[in-house]
Parts: structure tokens; sequence; C-alpha cells
């Protein structure tokens, strides 16, 4: 199997409990766990990657120091749609059984030259987080 390419595009949020964030990413859609910088329960920086290439970062949400937050993001605010499954319907199973809780079951879509079949799930934090097998338009040479 070829390396997938490193992402260009980090996806970046908070948790309140980035541990079990974490775990729970792993555990229900299979991201990897490529690296956790955490003291105690506060995790510094966590990259995650998704196996078919590209991934998100996360860290623990803290208060502001004043007025100047570098990151005012809040826990539960972030949605993505995550490229591509090949099998949605059996990362829907796994999702659910993990503890996501269901915003649309699997169904199918008419976008793009193939159409594609999708799924929306809410993570223990409050996020969106969608898979399907729409792999996007091509770009225009």
């Amino acid at each position: 199997m070829t390396q997938p390419p490193p992402p260009q595009v980090w996806p970046s949020l908070r948790a309140r409990d980035a541990h079990a964030l974490i775990r729970f990413l792993t555990e229900a859609f299979g991201f990897e766990a490529t690296a956790v910088y955490a003291d105690g329960t506060q995790v510094h920086h966590a990259q995650l990657s998704w196996p078919a290439g590209g991934g998100i970062m996360l860290g623990s949400a803290r208060e502001p120091d004043g007025d100047d937050d570098p990151w005012p993001q809040r826990p539960g605010n972030f949605g993505a749609y995550v490229v591509v499954t090949e099998d949605p319907d059996a990362l829907f199973a796994r999702a659910v059984a993990a503890g996501a809780s269901v915003v649309a079951e699997p169904h199918d879509t008419d976008y793009g030259p193939d159409g594609s079949r999708d799924f929306t799930v809410r993570d223990p934090e409050g996020n969106l987080w969608a898979f399907g097998t729409y792999r996007g338009e091509p770009r225009k040479s």
C-alpha cells in the first residue's frame, strides 16, 4: 500500500475532554492517533490521521488568559465532511456502536458524477461528522 500524501489543510478543534474525544474518534471512525502531546488531563496538541490521507488537529479547551485567546473556537462547534469511506454503512454501524448520535442515517445523494452515499453523526462533544463516498469534483486544468 502506498503512503497517503501528507495533509496540506488541517481542520482543528478543541475539546472539553480531549483524551476522551481522541479515544472516540479512533474507535468510532478509525482515525489514527499519530501524535498526542499532553500534560496530565490537558492535551496541548494532537494529530489524528485519516487512513486514506488527511487528518485533523485537536487540543483541550482552556479559558483564555485575559482577552487574548489565540484560538477562540469553543468545543462542540466543529463540522467536517470526512472523505472518503468505501463502506459508509459499515462505518455508520461502527460509529453508532461507539456512541455517536445520529443526525442523518446513510442515504444516497445525486451530487457528483456517481452520486454519493452519506451519513452524519455527532460526537460526544457535539461536533458534526459526515462521511460518504463523494470524492469531490475533478479540478479544472
